[in-house]
């Protein structure tokens, strides 16, 4: 998703704290109820290993929450399980390849743009477009040093699991896969061509984005990343707004809730007037974006 899918896909978007920094906003928003907080924070799927630590108001806020909530399940997470899931539904088993699927000429173009980032697309033949996107897009982090063991999902995993707090989803990973599985084709191909378009430049591109989210610079990340998702409407549907509007209704019913919570997603969803934090307040419940010195306080 662009200015690149490639980044848009896992920079949903999260990182570190830099000791010395002004005041600034934070990728890191709170509704404070009567009896209980509720705070959403962006996320990284996957960071550098020089990333670490995350912010201190990132610490507050966990250690404020009592359960926290990701787009997964993630301590329960079965990676034997979710590896199949991706196998139903995103490879080919009935003879048709990733050739048949793109059509001459999208395949060869993305041929071309393949062999410049130096992707073998004859790897991916047995993927369905949208997995041979998510695959090629994690190539290229991969290669530049991203992981998502660094990232936040696994980081406040990590540590959740070890404080024995408890983690809950939003979603099923099988639903998940549904949401780009169920893509028109069309969508999937141009999906595909755009990452691999992407990636030449997504070492010099990554760091600026990683700022925005630092600097919580929404009308960046807005500008630079969910602009390019609005121009594919299907995608934009399928894996923002729709989505959104039914965590936005799951995060309104746990205002006035007993527990506080920490509501883990990525970036891209907190983000524009389809983000969460614009549907709740459309909801009429109060949410504001904190800012470094008020995440300390």
């Amino acid at each position: 998703m662009m200015r690149r899918i490639a980044a848009c896909l896992s920079i949903l978007a999260a990182n570190a704290a830099v000791a010395g920094d002004s005041d600034h906003a934070l990728t890191l928003w709170r509704s404070q109820g009567t009896s209980n907080s509720i705070y959403l924070l962006g996320s990284v799927h996957l960071l550098r290993e020089e990333d670490h630590p995350l912010h201190s108001a990132i610490d507050a806020a966990y250690d404020d929450a009592d359960v926290v909530v990701m787009e997964l399940d993630m301590d329960d997470l079965d990676p034997a399980k979710a590896q199949a899931a991706f196998r139903r539904a995103g490879v080919l088993t009935d003879g048709t390849t990733l050739r048949d699927l793109m059509g001459e000429e999208p395949y060869a173009q993305a041929e071309k743009a393949a062999a410049a980032v130096d992707v073998p697309l004859d790897m991916l033949a047995q993927s369905e477009p949208w997995l041979a996107a998510i695959t090629v897009e994690l190539m290229a982090l991969y290669r530049i040093g991203f992981n998502p063991l660094y990232g936040v999902e696994m980081t406040i995993t990590n540590r959740a699991t070890s404080d024995g707090k408890p983690i809950e989803g939003l979603e099923t990973v099988d639903e998940q896969l549904a949401f780009l599985d169920g893509l028109p084709l069309e969508a999937q191909r141009e999906m595909l061509l755009q990452t691999l378009t992407g990636s030449a430049a997504l070492p010099e591109s990554i760091d600026g984005t990683i700022e925005a989210w630092h600097h919580g610079d929404v009308q960046a990340l807005e500008r630079d990343l969910l602009s390019a998702i609005r121009e594919q409407p299907e995608l934009h549907a399928a894996l923002l707004v729709d989505r959104n509007r039914r965590w936005a209704e799951a995060i309104a019913g746990w205002i006035g809730d007993d527990r506080d919570y920490l509501v883990v997603v990525g970036a891209l969803h907190l983000v524009g007037d389809e983000g969460v934090p614009a549907l709740l307040e459309e909801k009429g419940i109060g949410i504001h974006q904190l800012s470094h010195s008020e995440g300390l306080r």
